[in-house]
């Protein structure tokens, strides 16, 4: 596809950086936009897959992209490109749905992990849960598209989310590990690609464990 071609798509399933180049007036969470470029270098060497672009799996991939930036960095979810706000719905596991709302009070980390004896997501808020996971990975939590197995309305699709485990997690000590968990998703999409919903399958009990093995660190 070309570029000419490629700009024809909507803004929100072209890359990341587009996005930010061209969303204006937004009321980001730190008062200003993220910066991808740290974590971007880290993503195009360590990066499995490399997919055409303006093949379906990129643009899947460039939205959900787009989708983790906004819930991530914009404040308000009226302005969230990606989604159809006012329908969007989200589930992990077969559990609770949540709007675009909780996802913006909440968090992903706290939608999606339990209570365990790593982490409690009822003593954390958006921002401390963001926090936490930033320090024990300072490179980035990456994420990429590994396949589309079917394509609009509904595109479900396989992902990897990985990072090295190079900073302190809570009271462990970083391993230097690359943690990694897989899963799988189904999204439902309008016409123009924007999210109606979405429901995540993964197991994040391997990926906790992993970010406690490490020695207690000395206070």
């Amino acid at each position: 596809m070309s570029k000419d071609q490629n700009a024809e798509l909507p803004l929100w399933v072209q890359d990341r950086n587009t996005v930010l180049d061209h969303d204006e007036g937004v009321k980001w969470r730190n008062g200003e936009k993220p910066d991808y470029s740290h974590t971007d270098q880290y993503l195009h060497k360590e990066s499995q897959y490399n997919h055409a672009p303006g093949s379906l799996e990129a643009i899947a991939q460039n939205l959900v992209r787009t989708f983790e930036m906004e819930a991530s960095h914009k404040a308000d979810p009226q302005q969230w490109l990606s989604i159809v706000t006012d329908k969007f719905q989200m589930s992990s596991n077969g559990g609770p749905i949540y709007s675009a709302q909780d996802v913006s009070d909440q968090g992903t980390y706290n939608l999606f992990i339990d209570k365990t004896p790593g982490y409690d997501p009822t003593a954390e808020d958006f921002e401390s849960s963001f926090e936490l996971f930033h320090k024990a990975f300072p490179n980035g939590f990456l994420w990429e598209l590994i396949e589309v197995l079917s394509g609009p309305p509904n595109v479900t699709f396989k992902w990897r989310h990985w990072g090295t485990f190079n900073g302190p997690y809570k009271d462990h000590q970083p391993t230097g590990e690359t943690i990694e968990i897989t899963g799988m998703s189904l999204a439902k999409v309008t016409d123009d690609l924007k999210i109606l919903s979405v429901e995540h399958y993964f197991d994040n009990s391997t990926f906790l464990k992993k970010l406690t093995s490490g020695c207690p660190v000395a206070h």
